[in-house]
């Protein structure tokens, strides 16, 4: 472990457990008592997918870099909420894993689309690369948006997987945007992008039928992710009510963000604290010997999981949701609809039938509508500049 990658939340709460209080925690969509569950809650937090910096990987591009140490922690961060919604389509919620337990060829299946060489659907190789196309030469910092609109490319390709994803721009979730991206009956959007779905499939070694049978189904899984902004330098409190319900509903993969040019994974909250898994931690690259024998041991923490409170995350974030059905996204359509009407909490997004013909609505977010503002705000939330500060606007 390289030292120098240590963040000081590593250094501090690396070991901490979790507080005794009477407050529920809360684990994407899942609640549990410290007090009776600590157990449970831990082999929760083990069994999602960590996503580390890594070295002496394959060069990026051939001949780019072979470490993300010092600027692939959104990468890595995209990677975890991406896997978490993975797993839910192929494992399942309840899945769990065990050190030493033989796993499924599923869960292998999940993790080699991950693992740090060129051709794995997810790999830190194609989102740098990819990233190029968003503006971003490799080895620059991502935001939030930028690295949830690269997944969102690289997904096309992941005919296994088969997921829709949407991602909500403007604050505005429109569902009928949505349910016309989910119903369709190809495999993806435009299939002049997509390779030939057999030699795809067996190239990544999956399951050849895997893509067939599910291109035929009504209903695509969703994967929605909405970039937010939820204030200038510092996260308004008027939203922390909406943010906490997220992370309550069965449907929930969690929020990426995290303080500036130092992103983190967040899966739950206690009380006013948030839990996040953290890439800072330099690991050396896994070399995989085949698809079902792979060392998956430094891809689970295995420690209590970081804590930070709420009020130091940057407002800059993206909220994950998973509906593998229709009947999942109608529930959790009626569950934004219920937040909406609770007194007291701030919507962070809006959730629409129809794209409206305008976007701003100041209950929404109290940012101006301006685009040299908003532009303004993307280089400031989304810069690459490792030693970027947010003063003040």
């Amino acid at each position: 472990m390289d030292a120098a990658t240590l963040t000081y939340d590593t250094l501090r709460f690396e070991y901490e457990d979790f507080p005794e209080t009477k407050e529920p925690v809360w684990i994407l969509g899942r609640k549990y008592s410290v007090f009776t569950e600590k157990e449970e809650i831990l082999l929760d937090v083990t069994s999602r997918l960590w996503f580390t910096y890594r070295k002496n990987f394959p060069a990026i591009g051939g001949t780019g870099p072979t470490s993300d140490t010092g600027w692939g922690c959104m990468l890595r961060c995209g990677q975890m909420i991406f896997a978490q919604a993975l797993v839910c389509r192929h494992l399942g919620r309840d899945w769990r894993w065990i050190k030493g337990k033989r796993q499924m060829d599923n869960y292998f299946n999940v993790l080699n689309a991950f693992i740090d060489k060129k051709d794995s659907y997810y790999s830190i190789h194609q989102i740098a690369q990819m990233g190029v196309g968003e503006g971003k030469s490799i080895g620059q910092w991502y935001g939030p948006n930028t690295v949830a609109q690269v997944l969102k490319k690289l997904a096309t390709f992941d005919t296994w997987s088969s997921l829709a994803v949407h991602i909500a721009m403007d604050n505005t979730v429109v569902m009928e945007e949505i349910r016309r991206l989910c119903q369709s009956n190809f495999p993806c959007a435009g299939a002049a992008a997509c390779p030939a779905v057999e030699s795809d499939v067996l190239y990544n070694g999956y399951p050849e039928e895997a893509g067939v049978r599910d291109r035929l189904s009504l209903w695509k899984p969703l994967v929605l992710l909405i970039p937010l902004r939820l204030g200038l330098t510092e996260i308004n409190e008027a939203y922390i009510e909406t943010l906490k319900h997220c992370f309550m509903m069965p449907q929930s993969l969690g929020v990426i963000g995290g303080k500036p040019n130092s992103a983190h994974y967040f899966i739950g909250y206690v009380g006013e604290e948030l839990i996040y898994l953290d890439p800072h931690t330099t690991q050396p690259a896994v070399e995989p010997s085949d698809s079902s024998c792979l060392p998956d041991e430094s891809f689970h923490c295995q420690h209590p999981p970081c804590r930070m409170s709420i009020a130091e995350l940057d407002p800059s974030i993206a909220v994950g949701f998973f509906c593998n059905t229709e009947e999942d996204f109608n529930n959790w359509c009626q569950q934004i609809k219920k937040l909406s009407l609770v007194r007291g909490v701030l919507p962070m997004f809006e959730l629409v039938e129809r794209q409206p013909s305008h976007f701003s609505n100041p209950d929404v977010l109290n940012l101006t509508p301006d685009s040299s503002d908003a532009d303004r705000l993307e280089r400031f939330f989304d810069s690459e500049d490792e030693d970027f500060e947010i003063l003040s606007l």
